[in-house]
């Protein structure tokens, strides 16, 4: 990429690893999850689990890609058009892949993954644990965080130093999350400033900033920074799983991991001048959000359902067919016209109520 690169252009290199990303989650939940612990899934994939161990690591490539794409959605934007176009492109989507949940749930009925109205009302605001009912899937917790970066974000454009005070703004965010991992230990800092994740978000936002303003000493002592700790914190996650699998990704595999996470997403960028933005590759990028939302506890049901007669292998073959399928029909059919309806409605909405705010409040980019 050019220090000229064109904001907000899509990147097809991007869409091809958030797939990545979505795909090995989805082998994570079905091939280690769904047997592990508590088994939502009747029959396990003994001789895949430690291999597919790793893949809940896709969600970690998903931060640090979302770091870098966000950066890139801020700048030259206002906060109230930043911030619409995030709420149209997360709420329509999460509204529709939870409806379906919710359903498909209501109908099969297991006693590991109850459903009921309230649980369903609770998680339309998404912050359901914050009303005290739980997600109506578990992966939801990963956008409350995605939510939390956006909101950050939107503030820092409103305040004008988003752009002009970047490597201030990453210094200060590492500090504190480096102060709140190796001292203090506070759960709510860790969801205010997402201290455990938040460096790979910040280096996804450092690797758009070289990307587009060339490398620098500071720019580079940065990254170095954030990958180091993102990789400690990556600790946090294995202790969780040891107490609650009894297993976990070594400190090695977690190390080789990152590096090769920084890697993909390095390699994406640099590619990207070359790998033209298609409808197919739009396309592919365009599901993986569906795709994430929807085929865990549904595509539980659905193994659960068809491994007695077909064999667990070919259920989770088909099962992933089928997630994706969905997840086209999603995306092609509900998400992105509750997208284009979300901004015609809200971005004229937004721009008449913040016309009223004080001089200073209603802009965004200095």
């Amino acid at each position: 990429m050019s220090h000229n690169a064109t904001p907000h252009a899509r990147i097809a290199t991007l869409d091809l690893l958030r797939l990545v990303a979505a795909l090995a989650v989805v082998g994570f939940h079905y091939l280690f999850r769904g047997a592990a612990a508590e088994p939502y899934l009747a029959a396990g994939y003994p001789e895949a689990a430690p291999y597919a161990i790793y893949l809940y690591l896709g969600v970690n490539l998903f931060f640090l890609i979302s770091g870098f794409v966000i950066s890139a959605s801020a700048e030259g934007r206002t906060w109230q058009r930043f911030a619409v176009a995030r709420f149209a492109r997360v709420y329509p989507g999460f509204v529709v892949c939870m409806l379906l949940t919710a359903l498909v749930l209501a109908v099969a009925q297991t006693s590991l993954m109850p459903i009921s109205a309230r649980q369903v009302l609770a998680n339309l605001v998404i912050f359901a644990p914050a009303l005290g009912e739980p997600f109506v899937d578990g992966v939801y917790w990963s956008i409350v965080l995605e939510l939390v970066f956006y909101g950050w974000v939107a503030l820092a454009v409103a305040a004008g130093v988003f752009s002009r005070f970047k490597l201030e703004l990453v210094t200060v965010w590492l500090l504190v999350c480096a102060a709140n991992e190796f001292l203090l230990g506070s759960g709510a800092l860790r969801l205010l400033f997402l201290t455990e994740y938040g460096p790979l978000f910040a280096g996804g936002i450092l690797m758009h900033h070289v990307a587009t303003r060339g490398r620098s000493a500071e720019a580079l002592l940065l990254i170095a920074a954030a990958f180091l700790l993102s990789t400690h914190n990556m600790q946090i996650m294995q202790a969780w799983m040891i107490g609650h699998y009894g297993t976990a990704v070594p400190l090695a595999g977690l190390v080789a991991a990152n590096v090769l996470m920084h890697a993909m997403l390095a390699a994406a960028i640099l590619l990207a001048r070359y790998v033209p933005s298609t409808p197919a590759l739009i396309m592919l990028g365009g599901i993986t959000y569906p795709l994430y939302l929807l085929h865990q506890h549904i595509g539980y049901v659905a193994i659960n359902a068809l491994a007695p007669a077909i064999g667990p292998w070919p259920a989770a073959l088909a099962t992933t067919a089928a997630m994706l399928l969905l997840s086209y029909a999603v995306w092609r059919f509900a998400e992105r016209p509750g997208q284009r309806l979300a901004l015609s409605v809200l971005q004229p909405l937004a721009e008449r109520l913040t016309a009223r705010l004080p001089f200073g409040l209603a802009g965004g980019t200095r």
